[in-house]
């Protein structure tokens, strides 16, 4: 099984371009998933695998306590590796396609109220180049919701600061276009002259943000410097790089921005993963309610007007 392990590899890099987190978390799914095959139910080739081979492993990995997220990120894989093996004709049916996967908790996923981000855009400062730069990365991660991977992975040759614009290389690789405001091309290209030659020192980089050592700037360091200053902040929740992509999306559908433009801006494939803001919108729009209106709550009728 090893062979198809590997030619799997090779398919999902240049067919699929998955990103590199994902790519590793396919291929240690399948391994254990291989191994499962040929150990416990002496599978030696794709054509021998049966609907209940599948359903054995995942009732294995059910078993072993993880989580729906993570067993339905493994039938995922699986659902991939059996869709390869049927487009390269290894097999003459895909048997995994109607596999139900484990029903998951929707969680809404958390944001930033406008206040909140209104408090941390308020310690960021341009003391120094480092300061600068780190100032000019949360500004525009909140005001374009990119991904972290988009933002650190930011090239010198995606900007298009004449037209307002970047160029962006999403999951899969697909490009997308992003428009800029006017603070925000203020800011870069006042990074770009004042700080970034400070950071490189003579020496040359093809991204837009680096480190002090002239390097790529990696998701665990932006990561510290979003926690570092929303701690500033007096901020109580763990912000991450991702909240901020929320918090972008929700607070424009707040203020009216069709749900369409919304699911270009962030890069989603589906609307339907788009459509996850409003729920979160309707659950803010009740709060307001309950807090301002005089009859939302018993006992606050107009008797004290």
């Amino acid at each position: 099984m090893k062979k198809y392990l590997s030619e799997y590899d090779i398919y999902i890099s240049s067919e699929l371009g998955l990103q590199a987190n994902t790519r590793d978390s396919y291929l240690s799914d399948i391994k254990k998933y291989l191994e499962y095959l040929q150990t416990t139910r002496h599978r030696h080739h794709p054509e021998d695998i049966t609907d209940d081979d599948i359903r054995s492993f995942m009732a294995r990995e059910k078993r072993r306590y993880h989580s729906a997220k993570t067993i339905a990120r493994k039938l995922s894989s699986i659902r991939s590796f059996h869709r390869f093996l049927l487009t390269e004709k290894k097999v003459d049916d895909d048997v995994a396609k109607l596999i139900a996967g484990p029903k998951q908790e929707k969680r809404l996923p958390l944001i930033l109220s406008t206040e909140e981000v209104d408090k941390l855009l308020s310690v960021l400062t341009e003391k120094d180049p480092v300061e600068m730069r780190n100032k000019t990365m949360i500004e525009l991660a909140y005001d374009t919701g990119l991904r972290v991977s988009e933002l650190i992975n930011l090239k010198m040759s995606d900007l298009r600061l004449t037209v307002g614009l970047i160029q962006i290389y999403g999951k899969g690789n697909k490009e997308r276009i992003i428009p800029l405001g006017e603070l925000d091309l203020d800011a870069i290209e006042k990074y770009l002259r004042l700080t970034r030659p400070k950071l490189l020192k003579q020496r040359k980089s093809d991204y837009l943000f680096i480190t002090r050592r002239g390097k790529k700037m990696t998701r665990q360091n932006f990561n510290l410097i979003l926690k570092t200053k929303a701690q500033i902040a007096g901020i109580k929740k763990t912000v991450t790089p991702h909240m901020l992509r929320h918090s972008f999306a929700s607070h424009l559908l707040a203020r009216g921005l069709d749900l369409r433009f919304i699911q270009e801006l962030l890069g989603h494939q589906d609307i339907a993963t788009t459509e996850i803001y409003t729920h979160i919108t309707n659950i803010r729009l009740r709060e307001v309610y309950m807090q301002t209106h005089p009859r939302a709550k018993k006992g606050t009728d107009d008797e004290t007007l």
